[in-house]
């Protein structure tokens, strides 16, 4: 559906913003234990919103989609990332104003105050937007990594599953800003559109028991 939504959005943008380029970002830090996602996911936050008011951010964004990603590790840990599909001003390709690979790592390093130096991952996305473009798979590619499940069928079994759920109640797991922030119409969200709840408050993490059902109509698991 997000995917949809912002596919159907593209055009104008484009028409709005001829020359503008795509980035896409991955941002991570080290695998924590389950029960501990909840504090890391609110730290990650806290460390975006620190990201984004840095010139060096500030100054070449022009709109981003940002989504959370758990994923389970070989240990049962899980690994919080972000992906971020950041929209550019053509100038950020520039020498004065080009943001390197390492620099964002330091940059995410320091506004999550790590002490450690975690993976960072920032590629363009070609070709660039423009009217009239053929060619806009790799645009779509970008998309779809971006905007995919929160978490991969695959790890959505036994307690793993609802220690997951208790742990990220209430966490808003999209976000968006920029001139890109009510291109997912935010506010039609429901519980059955996302797995997870996108609701910024929150919410002690000792919850009752949850359980989930396979909805074959829209292909995934739902709370019952």
């Amino acid at each position: 559906m997000w995917q949809a939504r912002l596919l159907k959005a593209l055009p104008s943008i484009e028409q709005a913003h001829p020359t503008a380029r795509w980035l896409f970002l991955t941002l991570t830090v080290r695998n924590c234990k389950i029960t501990d996602l909840r504090r890391t996911i609110q730290s990650m936050n806290s460390a975006w919103h620190r990201l984004i008011k840095r010139q060096e951010f500030d100054s070449n964004v022009l709109g981003w989609i940002r989504t959370t990603e758990v994923t389970r590790g070989k240990d049962d840990s899980a690994h919080p990332h972000f992906h971020v599909l950041m929209m550019v001003r053509p100038s950020y390709f520039s020498s004065n104003y080009y943001v390197t690979q390492r620099r964002w790592t330091e940059l995410w390093q320091d506004c999550a105050r790590l002490d450690y130096t975690p993976i960072v991952h920032v590629k363009a996305v070609k070709p660039k937007l423009g009217v009239g473009s053929l060619d806009q798979l790799p645009l779509r590619r970008a998309i779809a990594e971006t905007l995919k499940y929160a978490v991969k069928p695959q790890d959505m079994r036994d307690d793993w599953l609802i220690e997951l759920t208790k742990q990220v109640h209430h966490l808003r797991f999209i976000a968006s800003g920029g001139i890109l922030k009510n291109v997912l119409r935010e506010s039609e969200e429901s519980e059955q559109d996302l797995l997870l709840a996108d609701d910024p408050s929150a919410t002690d993490a000792s919850e009752p028991d949850v359980y989930f059902r396979w909805h074959r109509t829209i292909r995934r698991y739902v709370k019952r």
